[in-house]
């Protein structure tokens, strides 16, 4: 990207190629995304459950209740 600037190589010596490493990380993160992302596929084609199925939410903040 920035070949032929100095400042840029600069840069680079003193800090590393954090463009670099911000697009690896990135692209880590997406593959990572792809796999959980995935729909997960049972025997019989049936569809897994909803995260979240078997469990509510509280009602009321935790600690004790008042009398």
């Amino acid at each position: 990207m920035f070949q032929d600037s100095p400042i840029y190589d600069r840069l680079v010596a003193e800090c590393g190629d954090v463009p670099a490493q911000v697009r690896r990380e990135a692209e880590r993160v997406s593959r990572e995304l792809e796999v959980v992302m995935r729909p997960r596929h049972t025997p019989g084609g049936e569809r897994p459950p909803a995260p979240g199925n078997g469990w509510q939410r509280a009602g009321t903040l935790p600690g004790p209740r008042p009398d």
